[in-house]
């Protein structure tokens, strides 16, 4: 699985990537974690806002910062 956290590296964003982040950890995921702050692969995938989670190269939370279990959800698990 490949796990990509877009966003420009303000605090939401990094927020973002420590959630999805543990969430990895603690339900020991076997997965790519990836942090994309590349204005141009951000665009790529057709956001307006972050961040950004996308799973697999599928856009599954945008524009907010998401709880555990949301990103549980958007995992799979």
């Amino acid at each position: 699985m490949e796990i990509k956290v877009l966003g420009p590296g303000c605090a939401k964003c990094k927020a973002t990537y420590r959630v999805v982040e543990k969430v990895v950890s603690d339900n020991k995921i076997d997965a790519h974690l990836v942090k994309v702050e590349d204005i141009v692969d951000m665009m790529s995938y057709n956001i307006i806002s972050t961040p950004a989670v996308v799973v697999d190269g599928v856009v599954k939370i945008k524009g907010y910062v998401p709880s555990e279990a949301e990103v549980r959800k958007a995992l799979g698990i």
